[in-house]
């Protein structure tokens, strides 16, 4: 193996973020290997993943579909396979992209084993972010995000002190709903709600950027990456997605980092760090194709999941597991058109409303409380 390359363990490997990082490391094979695999259960792609990349095994979450999976190395299934896959010694960094709560506990696992962690899975900093930081100082790794917004503004705060930061401003499309009317959001589906206008990203993730969630998630994420109050954390509507997000400086000077909205110039960062790789096979930015880049405050009557989860961040300790949880069967139902898209906040704000918050939370208090919301959440709903 080259010296310089680095092996990668990938957790999502069949989803949007987890195929996009295979299409980096095909560009690079003297940079990166790929030493582990996981998915959920998808295991035809699976398959021709194996084929392709040669990983030393691999984990199916779906443990019917596990035993279904016929190759000529491990494959392990369930939580057990994810953390398999988060641990592995070979593996220099962990690519976490899984979606939902089941990315926290390998997050954790990959940390303890003393692996660096590229992460997409939202749910990890916004469930256990205290506990999170906590461990990542403890063992001395690092983590580098993927999402488009935090890898901006890591590249803002490159050469700078935090402590030189006035404040941060997370740029958001607005979804494929900014311009509709609340009497209009009352019968939206969730076909419609997919319709992202700039990105490609999977089902949920798209569903919670609708609703303006996925935005909060990141709001809460800043505060626990960047060590930042959340009065000093914004978010501003940018239709275009080319500015992914600014920082302002006690100068009044500020940063912003721009590009095209791909997936997979973030994800290179994030793999690289602390290299720049050329790579043509990425689209370049053109200013002169684009008339004008609009900017507004974002709507928190017709969409106030992000204000929640400004609430549920400043409360603190259980209040945004709670949140996570009930959104992800809130979003779960929508997509199965089981609900209707104002059910969604009105479902997440009846969770947090009823729920007393446990500050401090250690690990197994987090998980308990996230499934026992998931299942008051869908008797609720089937009620």
């Amino acid at each position: 193996m080259n010296i310089r390359t680095k092996p990668l363990a990938i957790l999502g490997s069949t989803g949007s973020i987890g195929t996009q990082t295979l299409d980096i490391v095909k560009k690079f094979p003297d940079h990166f290997k790929i030493v582990a695999l996981s998915c959920n259960k998808n295991i035809e792609l699976l398959k021709k993943q194996i084929e392709e990349f040669k990983p030393e095994i691999v984990a199916v979450y779906n443990e019917a579909k596990a035993d279904e999976l016929k190759v000529d190395i491990p494959v392990y299934k369930g939580m057990e396979g994810l953390l398999k896959v988060a641990s592995i010694g070979e593996a220099h960094t962990v690519v976490n992209s899984l979606v939902g709560s089941i990315g926290v506990q390998p997050t954790i696992k990959a940390i303890e084993n003393l692996k660096n962690v590229a992460l997409a899975n939202k749910e990890t900093l916004v469930t256990a972010g205290e506990l999170v930081m906590k461990k990542l100082k403890f063992h001395q790794t690092t983590l580098l995000p993927i999402d488009s917004e935090h890898s901006a503004i890591l590249q803002c705060l490159q050469g700078s002190k935090l402590e030189d930061v006035n404040k941060i401003t997370l740029t958001c499309s607005g979804g494929a709903f900014k311009n509709k009317t609340k009497e209009e959001l009352q019968t939206v589906t969730a076909n419609d709600a997919l319709q992202h206008p700039t990105w490609n990203m999977g089902a949920k993730i798209t569903i919670d950027c609708a609703t303006l969630m996925n935005k909060g998630f990141e709001v809460i994420e800043a505060h626990w990456l960047y060590s930042l109050p959340y009065s000093k954390i914004d978010v501003v509507i940018h239709p275009q997605s080319i500015i992914h997000s600014l920082v302002e400086f006690k100068d009044n000077s500020v940063l912003a980092q721009l590009g095209v909205p791909d997936m997979r110039i973030p994800i290179q960062y994030a793999l690289a760090y602390k290299q720049r790789l050329e790579n043509n096979n990425l689209p370049k930015l053109n200013l002169t194709q684009h008339k004008e880049l609009n900017f507004k405050e974002p709507d928190l009557e017709r969409f106030p999941c992000l204000a929640m989860a400004y609430d549920a961040g400043i409360k603190g300790g259980t209040l945004p597991a709670v949140m996570n949880a009930a959104n992800e069967i809130a979003v779960k139902y929508f997509l199965e058109n089981k609900i209707k898209f104002l059910d969604i906040p009105r479902i997440i704000m009846n969770a947090m409303e009823t729920h007393n918050i446990i500050k401090n939370p250690d690990l197994d208090q987090i998980l308990e409380i996230d499934q026992r919301v998931k299942e008051d959440t869908e008797k609720d709903i089937q009620k």
